[in-house]
Order: structure tokens, then C-alpha cells, then sequence
């Protein structure tokens, strides 16, 4: 009876012991999901600081020359050296931008993160783009330090609006005819205004041709839209049918598939830096507020810090990292 009673207490300390093993492995990894969730937390303050910075006219040289100048001393500050592509000359010169975070396991493949930083002339600009420079420079601060399977780009574009008039886009253009920055490239995902809501009925509408039941009638969501040909792409960026993450359970998304042959039958969907990426094959999605489809200051002297909602800005900004967060891992 002795040795059965001790090779029995033998099984049983073994048993405790994988047990509390188990235990241990589970309070670890809840830790650690915690610890990287809580380090992709993005700081409402600091999107207020950057956009309150950023939100006076970006057209003129001088004013794009400033607003560059804090862009690079941000950058630099978290641990970046950004590097420059001029472009153009003349009245149509400008400068984009770009740093890169490294990736750990597939260094080779890359996701893109945009926004453009010119406004156009007589408006601050503060949602149209400010809010999504901040954003972006909010992504890199994140990012900097953690640790992805693939590299992350990040990159402010120049001359997004007309300038001259008829003549936007030019900045991502001259950054797509450069083959080098297209070599590992999955994927772009553009940040075009991201800090205006509105909550009455009736607020939110839509291009022509696009009306559809059931589409919010009120201003309170993001919206993404992505190529017809890369359909895997705008589905990250889904909110259907899946339990979201505390800091963005309020925050519904509307995606909308576009053929990149619609160009003539939906032009108000071509009119930012995704564009070019679609030209060029690449899967890209823009997220926005939806700019003048809810925004009444769109293109105005009253495009201001005053008329965002800051609530708003920090959800679209998180939403934007953990769903970069989830192109960045190969698994």
C-alpha cells in the first residue's frame, strides 16, 4: 500500500504541477495580448496637438515648406529618418515624404499607410487632411517599435489637391512611377479626412448613384472603399459580423467595392491618393469621413479645428491600427 500511495501522490503532484503550467501559460498570454494592445493605444492628445499644429493653409511654398519641417522633427523624434522624393518643377513642384519600419519575417513585403499634407488655398484644411496626417503620424509613433512580419511604410504625399486646378493627385502619381517604391508592395491603405461626424437624420449623403436602403443617414461612421480586384483587402476592413475591440465597438464601417473601370460613372470616388495605386495594380483602400458628403466645411475658411469631433478622430485612428496591425502579420 506505501508504494501505491506514493507512486499515486507522484501522479498527482504531476498532474498539479501541468496544471498550474497551464494556468500560468494562460495568465501569460492574457498579459501579453493586454501589454500589445495597450502599446497600440492611440493618444487622443497627441492627434489634438498634431492637427491644432498642422491646421493653418498648407498651399503656398513657404506654408508646405513649414509643414514638412515639423512632419520630419516628429518623425525624427520617434526614431525615423525620413527621406524625400521631390517632384515636378516649377508651380507644379513638390515634396513627398516617406519612412520605412522594417518588417521581422517578411521584410520583403510591405503595407503603405498615406495621407496627403497640402491643403487647398484659403482653408486650414484641419479635416481636409490635417486629421489624417495626425493619423498617420500617430500610426508611425506605434509602429516604431513594434514588432511586425512586414514592413510598414508610411508616406505624406505633396500636391493631393488641384494644383493647378484640374491637376490633383500629383504627389502619389510621381510616387507610383518610381518603380523602387512599388517593388514588395501588398498593399496602400490611403487616410483621406478622418476627424468630422455628425449625429442628426438626414446629415450623410452620398454620390449620385450610390444610394442605397439601409446606408446611415447620419454622419457617425468610416467610410472604406476599395478595388473590385483585390476584394481580400477591403475585407479587413470589414466591422460585419465580428465582436470589435472595446476602443472601437462604436464605430461602424461602410465598405464599398469599386471597379476601377468606373471611373466616368463614379468620379467623386477617384478623387484621392488611392488612385494611382489602382492604375498601377496595387490593392489600396481609402478610408474617410466621406469629406463633403458630410462635411460642410469641405474646401472652406471654416475647415477648423473647432469643427472636428476629437472623439471621433481617436476611433478612426484606432481603427486604422488594428487593422494595419492585422495586414502586417503574416498569420
Amino acid at each position: 500500500m506505501g508504494n501505491q500511495l506514493r507512486s499515486w501522490l507522484r501522479r498527482l503532484g504531476l498532474a498539479l504541477g501541468m496544471l498550474g503550467l497551464m494556468i500560468g501559460m494562460v495568465v501569460f498570454y492574457e498579459v501579453s495580448s493586454d501589454a500589445q494592445l495597450n502599446a497600440l493605444g492611440v493618444d487622443g492628445g497627441r492627434l489634438r496637438t498634431h492637427v491644432t499644429k498642422l491646421a493653418t493653409e498648407r498651399y503656398a511654398d513657404l506654408a508646405l515648406a513649414g509643414t514638412r519641417a515639423y512632419l520630419i522633427e516628429q518623425l525624427r523624434d520617434y526614431g525615423y529618418e525620413p527621406m524625400v522624393q521631390p517632384f515636378g518643377a516649377g508651380d507644379s513642384a513638390g515634396t513627398n515624404l516617406s519612412v520605412i519600419r522594417v518588417g521581422t519575417q517578411e521584410p520583403g513585403h510591405k503595407i503603405l499607410v498615406g495621407a496627403h499634407y497640402d491643403s487647398v488655398a484659403g482653408s486650414p484644411g484641419a479635416d481636409d487632411n490635417a486629421s489624417a496626417v495626425a493619423a498617420a503620424l500617430e500610426v508611425a509613433r506605434l509602429f516604431a517599435r513594434y514588432p511586425t512580419d512586414k514592413t510598414l511604410q508610411v508616406v505624406f504625399f505633396d500636391q493631393e489637391e488641384l494644383q493647378p486646378e484640374g491637376a490633383g493627385l500629383r504627389g502619389s502619381h510621381a510616387f507610383v512611377e518610381d518603380a523602387a517604391n512599388l517593388e514588395g508592395l501588398d498593399s496602400a491603405v490611403i487616410l483621406e479626412m478622418l476627424g468630422y461626424a455628425c449625429y442628426e437624420p438626414g446629415c450623410q449623403s452620398y454620390p449620385a448613384g450610390l444610394e442605397q436602403p439601409g446606408l446611415p443617414q447620419q454622419g457617425d461612421f468610416i467610410g472604406v472603399i476599395g478595388d473590385a480586384e483585390h476584394p481580400e483587402l477591403l475585407a479587413v476592413f470589414s466591422t460585419e459580423d465580428e465582436l470589435t475591440p472595446p476602443t472601437v465597438e462604436s464605430l461602424q464601417a461602410v465598405t464599398l467595392t469599386v471597379p476601377v473601370g468606373a471611373l466616368s460613372l463614379m468620379p467623386d470616388l477617384f478623387r484621392s491618393d488611392h488612385v494611382p495605386f489602382w492604375l498601377k495594380g496595387v490593392g489600396a483602400v481609402m478610408v474617410s469621413d466621406t469629406a463633403n458628403f458630410r462635411n460642410p466645411n469641405y474646401h472652406r475658411s471654416s475647415d477648423t479645428v473647432e469643427s472636428l469631433d476629437w472623439d471621433f478622430l481617436g476611433q478612426t485612428t484606432q481603427y486604422v491600427v488594428e487593422r494595419l496591425e492585422k495586414l502586417l502579420m503574416v498569420s
